[in-house]
């Protein structure tokens, strides 16, 4: 059966529902969701009940993403360690805005949909899935502080820099690369580096590309790296600023 990796959707249920139905896959194949479901366009809400939906239905991995667990936070109101007025500046606005009507029981349903999420997904071929990085040099069971799963830029910004003549048996070679076969991760859009589909650095695939800002969603054949993607963000919903 094939699995496929989708990228940041941030709110933008028009741009998944355009990529799934672009690809004729199997009821059995595994779609493998990187995380920052929501934030930036207007359906963060809506995106949710999708994928509960989807679940029951079509085999999913559901990874954890920064803006996934900041909206938890919110709906639990863990105002400690909350920062509304940063959130707000990252998309966070738009979601309280499509939560003014959602009813208690359907808030409980979302509380419990983000808490199941997962920091990383290893498979049985030793590819590993998680929304932004890892930093410790003996694998994802050893990190110590869980937010840098999904908080982490050091591993794109490592692999974008790594000189492409170094060998992988060379004393220099980072060693957390070596653990694993490929990584895929979102988190970082590579339109920050003028690109709009996905890019790879030494065993490392970067999907986001850029469905919060101006670019689209997309979502990967693992093993083929065929491609599919929405349209922008900004022409599905062309009454909104998502986070720009």
């Amino acid at each position: 059966m094939k699995k496929f990796v989708i990228g940041d959707i941030h709110g933008g249920l028009k741009a998944l529902l355009q990529v799934l139905e672009k690809i004729n896959f199997d009821p059995k194949d595994t779609l493998i969701f990187l995380g920052d479901f929501v934030d930036g366009w207007s359906e963060s809400p809506a995106v949710l009940d999708f994928l509960i939906e989807l679940e029951k239905k079509q085999p999913c991995i559901f990874i954890r993403g920064n803006h996934d667990e900041l909206l938890l936070d919110w709906l639990l109101g863990n105002n400690e360690k909350f920062n509304e007025k940063l959130w707000f500046q990252h998309g966070g606005q738009a979601t309280v805005l499509s939560y003014q009507n959602i009813d208690a029981e359907t808030k409980k349903k979302h509380i419990n949909f983000l808490k199941s999420l997962h920091n990383y997904h290893l498979d049985e071929n030793n590819k590993l899935f998680l929304h932004a990085g890892f930093s410790n040099s003996k694998g994802i069971e050893n990190e110590y502080f869980n937010e840098t799963f999904y908080w982490d830029r050091t591993l794109w910004e490592m692999v974008m820099c790594l000189d492409k003549t170094l060998a992988q048996d060379h004393i220099y070679y980072p060693k957390r690369l070596k653990l694993y076969e490929e990584i895929f991760i979102g988190h970082t859009p590579v339109t920050q580096i003028g690109e709009n589909i996905p890019v790879r650095f030494a065993n490392v695939w970067n999907v986001d590309t850029g469905a919060a800002f101006k670019g689209k969603l997309t979502l990967m054949d693992v093993d083929t790296k065929e491609f599919w993607q929405s349209d922008a963000l900004p022409d599905l919903y062309p009454n909104e600023k998502g986070r720009n």
